[in-house]
């Protein structure tokens, strides 16, 4: 009895995606694609992806195609493929879509496929969920809650959440929410934390109190440096004395005139897996500092460290270190701001349009952090030219923007259409997930779905 074990096409790609090649395309020894792009190697592919490649040439050697993103292509690979791997699993959970992919269930977390995400504002039920503990009870009298606001503060302020209905001036915004371990499951080698692909971000309407009007009120001492954040969230183990996770963000950035304190999401009460009855709303910057079950904000004199701080946790590579080599924690820094992304939100993958289809609209959505988006460029020609986007203007700042295209087809065929976004600094995202880190943040590959047309 054999011993061996047979990876998915996903992981022979991932490990070994000259092999995935051979076994996939029918190709053994060829040392790349373009070796063998013509007559039986560029008709294996077809088969395998379920039509004719019309920019077959320019298809890059050792990327898995789009089609196989979703499981079985169309036409199914040949014999010889490895089995495709098991489907995903499907949130149940009470006020949510059914349609989000569980990536961990201890602590519970999941993502929004990109083609749940075409709305311009997301829904609360198809909005991610991401936690680092329990999910504490509900609060059956969500005024009441209370939270504190003390350290390096002239005022130690003890609030409820009635308290801070009545005493500042309620602001709505539009704001992108995004883990920071959106795109790491782009990564070769492999990250360590939940396989995110695009799905772990949303752009939801938040309401609540501008942070800065709070600490304003608190008196920020000029002593300042930090901030800690700490929600009523229980450890994993059940350790009432840990914090599931606390972290924070340097004095200048917690001034953001955009920070809240929310209480409501999409104008209804703000739901108890998304932190209520009261949460932090920090935006541009990675979704652990937005602080759920919010129950205090400590005022620093020194740099956070609480659980979730130092070491590599939401920390990048100053210098790019060998994929999978010995990281050295001196040459990490913290991820802030998170890198652009552009979506394309329809055509979902895997999408099959009639026979002699010559046009596809299409639609998406961009955002870049504490930037703004500059450009979006789309390419059915697997990125040999390139098509401008229109890109809307953000509703306010930190919003997302949206975007559409029309490109023109040449034939029936197999396409992959992808998206590149570019923000205001001028720095577009990647071909592949780059600057690898042991727990895979900021990969911000471009995203490609696949399309059959007949």
């Amino acid at each position: 009895m054999s011993d061996h074990t047979e990876r998915s096409i996903e992981e022979l790609y991932r490990d070994d995606s000259e092999r995935a090649d051979a076994v996939v395309f029918g190709r053994e020894t060829a040392p790349s694609r373009r070796g063998f792009l013509g007559g039986a190697g560029l008709a294996a592919m077809g088969a395998a992806v379920g039509g004719v490649i019309p920019f077959g040439e320019n298809m890059p050697g050792g990327m898995m195609p789009a089609a196989f993103a979703q499981g079985a292509p169309a036409s199914a690979p040949p014999a010889a493929a490895p089995a495709a791997p098991k489907g995903p699993q499907y949130l149940k959970f009470p006020g949510k879509s059914d349609k989000l992919v569980v990536l961990g269930e201890k602590p519970l977390v999941a993502e929004t496929p990109e083609n749940l995400l075409d709305d311009e504002t997301t829904p609360t039920d198809k909005l991610f969920v991401r936690n680092n503990g329990q999910i504490p009870d509900a609060v059956k009298e969500p005024d009441k809650w209370k939270f504190v606001v003390d350290g390096e503060v002239n005022t130690k302020l003890e609030m409820t959440v009635g308290e801070l209905k009545s005493k500042f001036k309620p602001v709505t915004r539009r704001l992108v929410l995004e883990c920071g371990g959106n795109g790491r499951g782009f990564f070769t080698p492999q990250a360590r934390g939940n396989q995110w692909t695009n799905g772990g971000a949303g752009c939801s309407e938040w309401t609540g109190v501008r942070l800065a009007d709070v600490l304003k009120a608190a008196g920020v001492k000029s002593s300042a440096v930090f901030s800690g954040h700490y929600g009523s969230d229980p450890h994993l183990s059940g350790d009432a004395s840990k914090p599931s996770l606390s972290r924070g963000v340097p004095i200048k950035k917690l001034m953001d005139e955009n920070n809240l304190i929310v209480w409501a999401l999409n104008g209804q009460p703000l739901p108890n897996i998304h932190g209520g009855p009261a949460r932090l709303l920090i935006p541009g910057w990675p979704g652990s500092v937005s602080a759920k079950w919010l129950t205090r904000i400590w005022i620093r004199d020194k740099v956070h460290d609480g659980p979730g701080m130092g070491a590599f946790s939401y920390r990048v590579a100053i210098n790019p270190i060998v994929p999978g080599g010995k990281a050295d924690e001196k040459n990490f820094k913290d991820l802030e701001s998170m890198p652009v992304r552009s979506l394309i939100t329809s055509p979902a993958n895997g999408a099959k349009l009639p026979a002699g289809t010559k046009e596809v609209q299409l639609r998406g959505a961009a955002w870049a952090g504490d930037y703004t988006v500059k450009q979006v460029d789309v390419s059915i020609d697997f990125g040999a030219t390139w098509t401008r986007a229109k890109v809307a203007s953000p509703k306010n700042k930190y919003d997302w923007q949206r975007w559409t295209a029309a490109v023109k087809l040449p034939s029936d065929g197999y396409y992959e259409i992808w998206t590149r976004g570019t923000d205001s600094r001028g720095v577009s995202q990647p071909h592949q997930a780059g600057f690898w880190n042991p727990q895979g943040y900021g990969g911000n590959a471009m995203h490609r779905v696949a399309v059959l047309v007949g």
